[in-house]
């Protein structure tokens, strides 16, 4: 009986090894037996607004899974992860990824239908396990230069994820089950390099489930175009605004139009729309201004800028033109939230994915968040049940000064500069790893 003990990555960590079980034998999945453990209670009261909950501090619960073999695959209990695909059509993703990946085995019977990464992910995973080490110092020792080194630990945990999510894969004919990789964040101003970048990493990874993750900037719009148009399903993330996220869509049905295949139903994408970041901003906004109006549309900006472009989501794949690409097989390119995490801790820990539910969506969760849903969260269809007062905000803000524009551009700045501060750190910290190897050999 294996045990872990929390869903985030044990360290020192175990090497997987390389190979798994075929395809028809990944299927059986462990049975997992699910408890929670919360100290404390909850308490939150429900502000005038539907759209955002306010609470003091809730407790966090602990999710403690039991990885017990037994054969047939299915979980003694479902959880609110199952109620929340099978009910309302929304796939909870599980955002972050490391060694073992076995360690996901126990998310996917709970209810975890794929997987999201990201340099920051990564930076954090390589930098605080020893998992990597001996596959490190073999590259090393093979003459391998340091971002060479990092690409292929990636890869290798990328294909590993990519093999346990086949199941998923193969029984929603290529609906779920994805894994995603992103290119290098240095490439964020550059078209064709990332164009390139992400048809080696297709072609390197070689699995029917990864998605290639490019980010929404200016210069990769085209990218995301040239990418789909070459049969390849792609993440596109880093999206904090309405103009921005149109400019996604439309690059999507470029592609599909322009990739002359006759069955599209292959090529698939989702559209990584950040919230919590969107309120950490202008949060701040609203404080400076100070007004009793200001201060109370505080928390509420990104669920209600997630509405409205669920509500362009639906005005954009439906019509002539989509119904033309849906006779080739084409599917629609789901709007996935991202930055689900709980920034401010006066918010309830749902916050933003509780009011996010809706079907053809994926919510992508970190620890924190993911623990917290399956502890307490309600599952209910949310995204569009009150859509005319998430205009009423997004209005609103706009009154009080707050350019939408300008906040999507900054937080696009600041995602981009991240996730580069991020895989530039790795690969000092890969430098002085491969340095002391090379002292011990000497």
């Amino acid at each position: 009986m294996a045990t872990i003990s929390k869903l985030s990555c044990p360290t020192p960590a175990a090497s997987l090894s390389s190979s798994f079980k075929s395809r028809s034998s990944s299927s059986h999945l462990p049975m997992v037996f699910v408890d929670f453990r919360t100290t404390g209670g909850f308490s939150s009261k429900l502000s005038s607004s539907s759209l955002c909950v306010r609470s003091n501090h809730p407790s966090r619960g602990t999710l403690v899974a039991r990885c017990s073999i037994s054969g047939n695959g299915s979980p003694t209990k479902k959880t609110t992860l199952h109620d929340l695909y099978e009910k309302e059509g929304q796939s909870p993703w599980y955002d972050n990824l490391c060694r073992p990946v076995t360690d996901l085995l126990p998310l996917i019977a709970s209810g975890v239908r794929g997987v999201t990464s990201n340099p920051a992910i990564f930076q954090k995973a390589i930098s605080s396990s020893n998992a990597y080490n001996d596959q490190f110092r073999e590259l090393v020792e093979s003459g391998k230069d340091i971002e060479s080194a990092y690409w292929e630990l990636v890869v290798k945990d990328i294909q590993d994820a990519c093999k346990l999510f086949e199941p998923i894969y193969d029984q929603t004919h290529g609906g779920d089950g994805y894994v995603s990789v992103e290119v290098s964040p240095r490439l964020a101003d550059d078209t064709q390099g990332t164009i390139e970048a992400a048809k080696w990493l297709h072609k390197v990874v070689s699995r029917p489930n990864v998605y290639i993750k490019i980010p929404a900037t200016a210069p990769c719009i085209p990218s995301i175009k040239e990418v789909i148009a070459q049969g390849i399903s792609v993440n596109v993330t880093l999206i904090f605004s309405l103009a921005r996220y149109e400019a996604v869509i439309d690059a999507y049905l470029d592609g599909l139009e322009a990739s002359g295949l006759s069955d599209l139903s292959r090529v698939t994408s989702v559209a990584s729309f950040f919230v919590s970041r969107v309120d950490t901003m202008i949060d701040k906004m609203l404080e400076k201004i100070g007004t009793p109006e200001a201060l109370d549309l505080r928390g509420k900006a990104a669920v209600a800028q997630a509405a409205l472009a669920y509500q362009l989501y639906q005005k954009k794949f439906s019509g002539p033109r989509w119904e033309a690409l849906v006779k080739k097989g084409a599917k629609k390119q789901r709007l996935l939230w991202a930055s689900t995490s709980v920034k401010n801790p006066a918010y309830p820990d749902t916050l933003y994915v509780a009011p996010l539910v809706g079907p053809d969506t994926v919510s992508t969760m970190p620890d924190q968040a993911l623990q917290a849903f399956i502890d307490h969260g309600n599952v209910s269809r949310t995204i569009d049940s009150n859509v005319s007062e998430a205009e009423g905000i997004y209005s609103a803000l706009e009154k009080l000064g707050v350019d939408w524009s300008y906040v999507g551009s900054q937080l696009e700045l600041e995602g981009v500069d991240a996730f580069k501060k991020s895989f530039d750190s790795l690969l000092d910290t890969l430098q002085e790893k491969a340095n002391s190897l090379k002292l011990v050999s000497l």
